[in-house]
């Protein structure tokens, strides 16, 4: 099972398909931004590539969203952050 969401961070537009197991956890996650061939493109594929190893070798969704940097007022710094909280909201 998969869901895409869109959404928007920075000023960039990205593209997230997150795949689930059976019992829903999230097990894989793509990003793609939408400038292609990017800097920005290819730091958060690459950050989906690591978000996805280390769900898949057991380490919590939780513990994922925790340690991504947040602004002073609890806001994600990073697209990956708030691309977790949107996915939280929609729970």
């Amino acid at each position: 099972m998969c869901e895409t969401v869109k959404f928007e961070h920075g000023g960039q537009k990205y593209h997230a398909t997150i795949g689930r197991y059976p019992d829903g956890r999230i097990g894989e996650v793509f990003i793609n931004s939408s400038k292609v061939g990017s800097a920005v493109d290819v730091n958060i594929k690459d950050a989906a590539i690591a978000v996805s190893l280390a769900l898949q070798n057991g380490c919590e969704i939780e513990a994922l969203r925790k340690a991504l940097l947040r602004n002073a007022e609890g806001e994600p710094e990073g697209p990956l952050a708030a691309m977790f909280d949107l996915l939280e909201e929609a729970a």
